[in-house]
């Protein structure tokens, strides 16, 4: 008997949490700093989005096993904010055998959506869904805090990086691999133990490849202007040669791609490339929509209308 239903994976309610209270960028608190956030009119200081990735790993996994943390893509637009407390459900549509391509999204207890993304496996991972947000883009009509960047802009230099598991991931990450461990809603012995992994390595967990890309963010040297308060808006993680493990080195290139604005933000895109540490061989890719706020700025609106 068939049947045109569509099904779906889902995971149980969690209940994510802040690890970015104590966040610094530029020499202030961040949006995820309680007070911050309800100076910009936010309930609280938001969970940072990719801490929802994890709840989509083993749904990912249950579709496509190894393959998808050697050739996988999240490519996901956040909807809504989840401050600590509140519950949230992954869910990934059952796509059918075969299939390399799946929709997900997250939703709040409630219902209330926090995140919509596509999920493929490559090489051939077709149009992705920022891919497709990217196309879709109109030109920012006048930008004000990043003025001085334009796209095709690459960063200062080569950067080199590694996550140590107990490293201490710096000011825009002010934890360890191993303490985000002891509070990750989906934990995994691969990601402490390269014994019980495919690889005979200790991999790096979907959520952190995000933390490693943001590690050395500052070495770019993006000309955004400050103090601004940013968010990320869009997020897509690609393994090309993964996994990517826990003690290797790596060396990222960034580039921006796009630049965009909506009422209240002025957004770059950044695609940062994680290679081996020989800078020959790419192992993944990370593209981010870096949304800083206008009212977090001095006197953007003066600054706008001048000239």
């Amino acid at each position: 008997m068939h049947f045109d239903t569509p099904l779906f994976l889902c995971g149980p309610l969690r209940q994510p949490r802040q690890m970015l209270a104590d966040q610094e960028y530029s020499g202030h608190t961040s949006i995820h700093d309680d007070a911050m956030a309800e100076k910009l009119g936010f309930r609280a200081g938001p969970i940072e989005g990719p801490t929802h990735f994890s709840q989509f790993v083993p749904l990912l996994a249950h579709l496509w096993g190894d393959a998808w943390f050697e050739r996988g893509c999240f490519s996901a637009h956040f909807q809504n904010m989840v401050v600590e407390g509140e519950s949230v459900r992954a869910f990934v549509e059952l796509a059918t055998p075969g299939a390399r391509r799946a929709r997900a999204w997250a939703e709040k207890a409630d219902g209330t959506p926090v995140l919509e993304a596509s999920a493929s496996i490559g090489p051939d991972h077709g149009t992705s869904l920022l891919e497709q947000r990217l196309a879709q883009l109109r030109p920012p009509e006048k930008l004000v805090i990043l003025s001085d960047l334009h796209v095709g802009m690459t960063g200062a230099q080569d950067e080199p990086v590694r996550m140590d598991a107990n490293q201490h991931m710096g000011k825009l990450y002010p934890f360890s691999l191993n303490q985000k461990l002891a509070r990750i809603t989906e934990n995994s012995p691969w990601y402490s133990d390269g014994t019980s992994s495919p690889w005979g390595r200790a991999i790096i967990p979907l959520e952190m490849i995000s933390v490693l890309a943001g590690y050395t963010t500052p070495l770019a040297q993006f000309p955004v202007k400050q103090p601004v308060v940013g968010l990320f808006a869009d997020q897509e993680l690609r393994m090309v040669d993964g996994p990517l493990f826990v003690g290797e080195d790596y060396l990222i290139r960034r580039e921006v791609v796009a630049l965009s604005e909506s009422k209240r933000t002025e957004s770059y895109w950044v695609r940062s490339r994680i290679y081996d540490k020989s800078g020959e061989r790419l192992k993944a890719e990370m593209l981010l929509n870096h949304a800083t706020l206008k009212q977090s700025f001095a006197d953007y609106e003066t600054l706008r209308n001048a000239g």
